[in-house]
């Protein structure tokens, strides 16, 4: 495995994965819209390697170009073929990812996210690549209850978002069983991806509204946000607030290699993974510990529940620490300081 594929590598999840690639001296591809991400990222990647005395600039292929249009993954894969390095995998990011915005556009949605991935997949046919990992989400899962929640739980998304993940899943485990002796296909389910990059290079940089709780507390806490509103005081948990699962982006990006490794080592398969810490922390919890790590105050209000919310979201990462040889090895104390370093250091984003 030399040369991997990348789509939507220049946003959060896909410009860490990129680093942690590069790091392990692969080749790689990345096709990116620009829509919600920003190619600055890309280069704070080489600035971080470069740092560390890794060059990297003939190992990284970055395209212009939208998953939607079937001819634009198609020039990426010529592309590889002229450099004579053939794209053996693919880690697919690419898509929109707000669950309130997929409520208010759902089209957008099914047309990003689903027929995005078909024309992947028929582009990855076409060149004959069949080993592929795939972002998905805890938001796939029906959790009504304060256990941990495991691969085999079910599976009744409440939004358009989460509608979209699942129904990729299932197109993908089609396409496994036509052709069992072919594909290898790892759907990756995260749960709540937080943090940054310890070097303060490359963060979290969301375009338009912020819905996710981490970035709003780091404006709070920069003084760009006069509070944050906490949805709920009356869950059934130990504060009241709602419970999540927060796993710090690098052993998110970590957690992508492991995968990709499993996958060409071991026979074609499709296999579904959680990725989380199987720690639960309340949103009160982490707003103090992010106040008590970093010396600051946020302050914060509360408001009604949100429709489609859940007292406790954690996963049972079992699966993932028995197979991928991959454990989460940051706290959320990491969290809070790498996050907040990276919003120290880039106070308008990239």
């Amino acid at each position: 495995m030399k040369s991997i594929l990348v789509t939507g590598g220049a946003g959060f999840i896909g410009s860490h994965t990129c680093l942690v690639l590069l790091e392990n001296g692969l080749d790689i591809f990345v096709i990116d819209s620009f829509i919600n991400s920003s190619q600055i990222s890309i280069e704070k990647v080489c600035l971080v390697l470069k740092n560390v005395n890794v060059d990297v600039e003939s190992k990284i292929h970055l395209i212009k170009g939208d998953i939607k249009v079937k001819s634009d993954i198609e020039k990426v894969f010529q592309i590889s073929q002229k450099l004579n390095k053939k794209i053996e995998a693919v880690i697919h990011f690419a898509g929109l990812k707000s669950v309130s915005d997929s409520i208010l556009e759902p089209i957008s949605y099914w047309e990003n996210n689903v027929l995005g991935t078909i024309n992947l997949c028929r582009t990855m046919e076409k060149f004959d690549c069949k080993n592929l990992v795939f972002s998905s989400s805890a938001t796939v899962y029906k959790a009504k209850s304060n256990r941990l929640l495991n691969e085999n739980d079910l599976c009744e998304p409440i939004n358009p978002y989460g509608h979209t993940k699942l129904t990729v899943e299932r197109i993908l485990h089609h396409l496994f069983n036509s052709k069992k002796s072919e594909w290898r296909i790892a759907c990756l389910r995260y749960f709540n991806p937080v943090g940054a990059h310890e070097s303060g290079y490359i963060g979290e940089n969301p375009l338009g509204k912020i819905y996710n709780i981490y970035p709003q507390i780091t404006r709070v806490a920069m003084g760009k946000q006069s509070e944050i509103k906490i949805f709920g005081s009356d869950w059934q948990t130990k504060d009241g607030t709602g419970v999540r699962d927060y796993i710090h982006v690098m052993d998110l990006a970590e957690g992508h290699l492991s995968a990709l490794i499993y996958l060409t080592e071991e026979k074609p398969q499709f296999i579904t993974i959680n990725l989380g810490t199987g720690i639960g922390t309340s949103v009160l919890e982490f707003i103090r510990i992010f106040e008590k790590v970093n010396n600051v105050e946020v302050p914060f209000s509360f408001e009604n529940r949100r429709i489609g919310d859940n007292a406790s979201v954690v996963a049972d990462n079992s699966l993932a620490k028995s197979i991928l040889n991959w454990l989460p090895t940051r706290n959320i104390e990491d969290i809070c300081k790498d996050g907040w370093n990276w919003q120290l250091k880039n106070p308008n984003g990239y």
